[in-house]
């Protein structure tokens, strides 16, 4: 579809739109805060349209998707941890009612987390990761969206996570 509406067919680019905006609310869901999900999956939606001449048909349309909906969630995350925060009003136990009710906080800080440990690592090392592990591509997939041959992406997974795990040993527990 998305290659008839680079050629100018409204009907196929409508239709694309329409999957891609389900293929995004289901991605971002489990990503995001239910308030941000529709500013998310709109910005996403944004972007694929102003980016859509730099899809190449002889490669797979998914790696390009999903790169440009990890930018746009990396993006959405930023801008929360950037965001002031303001006083919740306090629950049972000292705790904020909107901390008990919703879980997203977790989600958000472990996503911040991640995306600074993927900053310590090599940038092909990072890609193969989010790649392979997060987006749930294939090695071959993987490959052919990085440009790195399959015996690389394996090596630099193997690497990655041997990086990564030394950087995570390192936090002990001062509890």
């Amino acid at each position: 579809m998305m290659v008839a509406a680079q050629a100018g067919d409204r009907t196929a680019y409508r239709q694309l739109l329409d999957q891609l905006r389900d293929w995004l609310t289901r991605y971002y869901r489990r990503r995001l805060p239910a308030d941000s999900l529709d500013d998310a999956v709109q910005d996403a939606l944004v972007a694929i349209h102003s980016k859509r001449h730099t899809y190449d048909s002889g490669r797979p349309f998914g790696p390009w998707l999903a790169a440009i909906a990890r930018y746009k969630w990396i993006d959405r995350l930023r801008t929360m941890r950037a965001r002031p925060t303001e006083m919740l009003p306090e629950g049972d136990h000292g705790v904020p009612d909107a901390l008990v009710t919703a879980d997203a906080g977790s989600a958000v800080l472990s996503a911040s987390v991640l995306a600074d440990l993927l900053a310590t690592l090599r940038p092909a090392q990072a890609d193969a990761i989010r790649l392979v592990k997060l987006d749930g591509l294939s090695i071959e997939e993987a490959a052919a969206a990085s440009g790195q041959s399959p015996a690389l992406v394996k090596v630099n997974i193997h690497r990655a996570l041997a990086k990564l795990m030394r950087l995570v040993e390192g936090f002990g527990d001062d509890d």
